[in-house]
Order: structure tokens, then C-alpha cells, then sequence
């Protein structure tokens, strides 16, 4: 097996260094090609997913893992529209970061480059397969793509579609290659190919995450978990706040954007929970709700739960929401800096210094004025379909796209200058 990985590494490589230097146009009539593909493959790949649903079902998968697999002609539609968005995007290679002229009249341009090989290692979503070969192309990447076992069959088909659209522009099939078997070994050995890959993306359950972080030798940009918040201020408009809150748990639980944890200002409480707990339960939602809220719910016969510390540090990916009262905007801040992940926090307040606050200091990749966390997404952001979400500090934080998947060179243009 390892032999097989190394020779997967190092065809990536060779292919890198060839699309590192492909026109916009040649990239751009890939995917175009690629996005025709998906619609007059639709029924494949609905019968590869369907083989997927089956056994995800006959394993016990969750529903909201199930949901999360699931593709339908709507679905397989918006990643075929996600691809063209991602045509329409400006070509980020080349671009020139800033420039300047030296005293000695040598001139320094810093340039944006594709990164090379990215690896990327991912669970149950199978669009994931094609947002990343489709980023990783028009940034001048090659990938390897490593998905999980629940969605081996739909992946298999979709990277097959791909390397179709990629030989049809003429462009090298190795570009994007899938490691066919999802046996783990063949993961410990593609995080130690540092000489061929130069980057790893982990999309998936922070086991998983932490599993690459502390096994490879090559960098790894991530996020361990996605406990996004929602805090309701004492100037909120409480509609609004209603309106926001139900979509950021209820619109899909089971991504990394949904809000796992409200925090209410202790002011708001009495007219605020009854009403929000009642929307979210007749939603299916669980609610466990700290004592000081919870007492506002008395004689209500709305159904929670005590909500214990540990709950607050949850990711549920599930209709399941910790709700906790909170003093001040400043209490609110330093609970969402301490439960959440950095991912996704909003604010509900018509009070601008209020929620210039908020921004300003809750620790987070994206912050939130009156508006729902569901909407940390790259083609909600206008980057067409991202590679994922980062946390970390360096290089690239939040959604990922064209732009944070390259690096920069420096050019230097002389006429005979020595040191």
C-alpha cells in the first residue's frame, strides 16, 4: 500500500507543477465541462449515493449524518451552479499582493502562487469531493482527496466525473485523485508523504481532526469543532432575534455553521425564552437550559432539560440547543470565548456600540451583527464552493477559497545589480 500512496504523492506532484502554470481559460472550460458532466450524470450519482444511504442506514448513522450524505437531483444542481459560480470567480494566480522599488532600483513584486499539493481528508459529505477539486484547480493545485467509508460509492463516482472533465480539457487526470480504500493505514501513510504533499485539510469530527493534526508531518490548517454562538442583548429586536435564532439551530442542525449555544441577556429573559423555547420545541428541538432560565419557563409545560457545564462545550450537529443567561454584554463575550470553537458568533442588538463590542472581542473566525451564523459558507460569501473552514490563525481563517489556497513568491526584477 504505501508504495501505491507514494506513487498516487508523487504523480500529484508532477501534475502541480504543470497546473501551477495553466491559462484561466483551460481551467475555466475544465470546470465548465465538469459542471455539464454532473447534470448528465445525475441519475450515477444518485445510484452510487443510494448504495451509501443503505449501508449508512444499516450502520446506525444518525439522521443528521444521513442528511449530511444525502445528495437529490436539488442537491447534485447546486454543486453543478456551485462550479460555475466558481468560473465566474477572478483566476487568483499571478495576482500581485504589492510591489515596491528598492533604493538600489531593484524592484520586488509579491506575487500569489498556487500552495501545490493539498491533501485533503474528509467525512459523510461527498460535494466535498468536487468544492475541493474544483478550488484546488482553479487556484492551480493538485489534490488528493482521502473521504470517508460512508460515502465511498458516492465519491468514487464523483472523482471519476472529475478526472473525465479534467482529460477532456486536457488537462492531467492526477490533478485530482481519490485514494481508493478508506482503510486507515493508507491515512498514515499519506501524512507522512512530506516530500510530495505541502498541505493538509481535515474536514470531519474532531476526532478525526485531532487524529491528522498530532500524525502528520505535513501542515495542517483545520478546525477541531464548529460551537457557534448566538447572544440575544438586552436591545435586541426580539423578532428578529426569534427569527435568527430558529434558523441558525433549525435550517440544518447537522453542519458546523449551526448555533449549538444561546446565551440570553438576564433582561430579556421573561419575554424572550417562553416564546423562543416553544418555536424551537414545536421545531423538534431539545432544549437544555440553565437554572436561571429555567425558571421562567415555570408553569409554561414547555419540555427541557438541566443543561449541564459540558453542554455548553458540545457540537451536537443535532436539534439540540444550551441556552444560558448572561448579566452583561461582557459576560456574554467571555462565555462565548470560552465555550465556542472560534467558528461562527452572532449578536442581536440595534445598540452599534454594543455590537461594535461584540465584534471587536469575541475570539472567532466570523462575526455576526443581526444576522444568522448559517451563512458562513463560501458560496454564501460570493467564493463559490469552499475547501472548508478554518480556525487556526495562520495563513487562512473562515471560509476557504481560491485566494487562501495559494501562497506568494517574491519576484525581483533587476538591470545588473550585486551586493
Amino acid at each position: 500500500m504505501e508504495t501505491a500512496i507514494r506513487q498516487l504523492a508523487e504523480q500529484a506532484r508532477e501534475a502541480s507543477l504543470k497546473t501551477a502554470t495553466l491559462d484561466t481559460a483551460t481551467k475555466n472550460s475544465a470546470l465548465r465541462r465538469l459542471a455539464e458532466l454532473l447534470e448528465l450524470q445525475t441519475g450515477a450519482i444518485l445510484e452510487a449515493n443510494a448504495k451509501d444511504l443503505k449501508a449508512g442506514e444499516e450502520n446506525g448513522l444518525t439522521q443528521a449524518l444521513l442528511d449530511r450524505l444525502r445528495f437529490s437531483p436539488e442537491r447534485i444542481q447546486a454543486m453543478a451552479e456551485g462550479v460555475r459560480q466558481v468560473i465566474s470567480l477572478p483566476d487568483p494566480v499571478g495576482e500581485t499582493i504589492e510591489e515596491s522599488t528598492r533604493p538600489n532600483g531593484l524592484r520586488l513584486v509579491k506575487r500569489r502562487v498556487p500552495i501545490g499539493v493539498i491533501g485533503i481528508i474528509y467525512e459523510s459529505r461527498p460535494n466535498v469531493t468536487v468544492d475541493c477539486a474544483v478550488l484546488c484547480l482553479k487556484s492551480g493545485n493538485a489534490c488528493i482527496l482521502r473521504g470517508g467509508k460512508e460515502a465511498f460509492h458516492s465519491n468514487t463516482i464523483l472523482s471519476k466525473i472529475i478526472q473525465q472533465a479534467l482529460r477532456e480539457s486536457g488537462i492531467s487526470p492526477a490533478a485530482v485523485q481519490l485514494i481508493p480504500t478508506t482503510e486507515r493505514k493508507a491515512l498514515n501513510i499519506l501524512l507522512k508523504m512530506d516530500d510530495f504533499i505541502h498541505c493538509i485539510i481535515p474536514r470531519g469530527g474532531e476526532g478525526l481532526i485531532r487524529f491528522v493534526a498530532e500524525n502528520s508531518r505535513i501542515p495542517v490548517i483545520k478546525h477541531y469543532k464548529g460551537i457557534c454562538n448566538v447572544y440575544v442583548d438586552i436591545d435586541a429586536d426580539l423578532e428578529i432575534a426569534g427569527n435568527i435564532v430558529e434558523n441558525a439551530k433549525c435550517q440544518r442542525p447537522g453542519v458546523c455553521n449551526a448555533a449549538e449555544n444561546l446565551f440570553l441577556h438576564k433582561d430579556i429573559v421573561q419575554p424572550f425564552l417562553p416564546k423562543i423555547a416553544r418555536r424551537l420545541t414545536e421545531k423538534g428541538v431539545e432544549l437544555r437550559i440553565d437554572e436561571a432560565a429555567a425558571n421562567h419557563l415555570i408553569g409554561t409545560e414547555i419540555p427541557y432539560k438541566q443543561a449541564q457545564e459540558a453542554d455548553f462545550h458540545e457540537e451536537f450537529l443535532d436539534l439540540i440547543l444550551s441556552i444560558k443567561t448572561v448579566g452583561s454584554l461582557e459576560d456574554a463575550i467571555s462565555s462565548i470565548n470560552c465555550y465556542g470553537s472560534g467558528h461562527s458568533d452572532a449578536i442581536i442588538t440595534n445598540n452599534e456600540t454594543t455590537a461594535e463590542t461584540f465584534l471587536a472581542s469575541v475570539d472567532t473566525s466570523t462575526a455576526y451583527w443581526n444576522a444568522s451564523t448559517r451563512f458562513t459558507d463560501g458560496f454564501e460569501f460570493g467564493l463559490g464552493a469552499e475547501i472548508g473552514i478554518s480556525t487556526d490563525r495562520l495563513h487562512a481563517r473562515g471560509p476557504m477559497g481560491l485566494r487562501e489556497l495559494c501562497t506568494y513568491k517574491f519576484i525581483v526584477y533587476g538591470t545588473g545589480q550585486v551586493k
